[in-house]
């Protein structure tokens, strides 16, 4: 049986998931690392712990392997290739010459660059900047990460023009430390939440570059998504793996979706939550504050030439919400008691939480939202506030599906969903409830890692094409909506007006 690794690693923890040729797990580790927050609306990684969790759950994963074969050590020797899925638009800065980062990671959440991108939208730079990329001009995005390090670490700008000095998202930066400095490289994908490549030339632009003070000696090869980009150096797993496969996490997951056709859409529920449809060859610019954005490059059904695009909506805080619960107010002890405590009332009492902590994502994109909680009363208990989060990311989720929909120019039939919290019956409830389609939850909701198994597969011959992966597509539960329309209507208009109290809070 030959075996795919896929590295996921994501906002919260490094996981690695074996998967044998039905696409069915058959090891999985993974490990928590430390979230840094040095002031308000800053969020940062330490670059070497992300490098360290994923190579230790990438060995427990072989040693997983190992043990099934009776103790033989050969799983490294199983794996045929590695694919590389990952959080997208966090940023790093590192040495070429010693693979040690400059600077602790800008994680996507960062807010930091607002003032920054409140400047070029200013200077008239926003429509150029979203015909060149399919963006948002926004600092969730890499390029004003990148720009604040080069111009606040002593000492980094020279550097980096003299070719000192390597900036990639996550996946490049594993795939420089998997390959020990031998491949600085990225996908089409994840370069194209940079703000600095042109999704319709697939190459860095000269332009956004020169926009942001970037020097091209700083940037990864642009490679497609399913390929052979390297080999993991034998010291790290036991063997010298090719690594195949890189997708961001959200293109990841909607190819592990099966989602090849256009107009099939799914929706991750993650640390956020992020929303994309497929729209074929072509880049269908968004009139509702939506992306455009490559879903990836290389493996397609009959070409393998082929670029997919995406439109997507990005939800900041999902899961993450669940986690404020649990860590910062400590109202539940497990992210999973969420759902009883929820479920013990039969409603939010009115009460509605946004969880603008990072600001609002799609379709809103204000940077200087912050997290409000509104409705409040004495009968208030902390089951309605639980209940109140489950909605708030089930009703963001709907204002991405409500301007999707206006893009696509046709009603979208289901929506397939994995992720954690897609676990969560309550929640897909809701979720199908404020939408008013069906919810489709599959067998395997790890898709993030399946997605990129499948592209790392496809370039190594374990799988044929998109018909033989959609076939292993299978359904686990498919949730119907139950709320009358007008019922629905008015509780997403209610959210609205507590959208619109989050607004503009932070003033710096």
């Amino acid at each position: 049986m030959r075996i795919i690794l896929a590295l996921d690693q994501g906002t919260t923890s490094s996981r690695a998931m074996a998967f044998d040729e039905r696409g069915q797990v058959v090891a999985l580790a993974q490990r928590e690392f430390a979230q840094h927050f040095p002031r308000p609306g800053w969020v940062e990684h330490d670059a070497d712990d992300i490098w360290d969790t994923q190579l230790a759950v990438a060995r427990e994963c072989v040693q997983k392997l190992s043990l099934a074969r009776s103790g033989q050590a050969q799983g490294a020797h199983q794996i045929v290739a590695i694919g590389i899925a990952n959080q997208r638009e966090t940023t790093v800065l590192w040495e070429r010459a010693t693979g040690r980062p400059v600077a602790r990671a800008i994680v996507w959440q960062d807010r930091r660059t607002t003032a920054r991108c409140e400047q070029l939208r200013s200077a008239g730079k926003a429509a150029l900047i979203q015909r060149k990329t399919g963006l948002m001009l926004d600092a969730y995005f890499s390029a004003t990460k990148l720009e604040w390090l080069l111009d606040q670490v002593p000492g980094a700008r020279a550097r980096a023009e003299a070719g000192e000095l390597a900036f990639g998202t996550i996946d490049s930066w594993l795939i420089f430390k998997l390959t020990q400095g031998r491949v600085h490289a990225t996908d089409p994908g994840n370069a194209a939440r940079t703000l600095l490549m042109n999704i319709h030339t697939l190459d860095w632009d000269d332009e956004l570059l020169a926009l942001f003070h970037i020097p091209r000696a700083v940037l990864p090869r642009i490679v497609p998504s399913s390929g052979m980009l390297g080999e993991a150096a034998p010291q790290w797993l036991g063997a010298a793996i090719p690594i195949a496969g890189v997708a961001g996490d959200q293109q990841a997951a909607t190819f592990g979706q099966a989602c090849f056709a256009p107009g099939m859409a799914k929706n991750t529920y993650g640390t956020g939550c992020f929303m994309l449809m497929n729209t074929g060859t072509q880049a269908v610019a968004s009139r509702n504050r939506l992306l455009t954005t490559v879903g990836w490059q290389g493996p397609a059904p009959g070409d393998a030439r082929r670029t997919a695009y995406c439109l997507e909506g990005s939800v900041f805080m999902a899961g993450a919400t669940v986690q404020w619960l649990r860590d910062g107010l400590q109202m539940i002890r497990t992210a999973p008691d969420i759902e009883a405590l929820a479920a013990s009332v039969p409603d939010t009492g009115d009460v509605y939480l946004v969880p603008a902590f990072a600001g609002l994502g799609a379709p809103d994109w204000d940077g200087r939202a912050r997290g409000a909680l509104v409705g409040l009363t004495r009968g208030t208990t902390r089951a309605h506030i639980a209940r109140a989060a489950l909605e708030a990311i089930a009703l963001q989720s709907a204002d991405l599906f409500g301007a999707m929909v206006r893009d696509a120019g046709m009603q979208l039939t289901e929506l397939r969903v994995d992720g954690g919290a897609s676990s969560n019956d309550l929640l897909m409830q809701m979720q199908a409830d404020l939408l008013g389609v069906p919810v489709v939850r599959p067998q395997v909701t790890e898709t993030t890692a399946l997605g990129v198994a499948y592209l790392a597969g496809l370039a190594t011959g374990v799988w044929c094409g998109g018909a033989e992966i959609a076939a292993q597509w299978a359904v686990d539960r498919r949730f119907e909506p139950r709320l009358a329309e007008p019922a629905r209507r008015a509780r997403v208009a209610r959210w609205r007006e507590a959208v619109e109290r989050s607004r503009g809070w932070a003033k710096k």
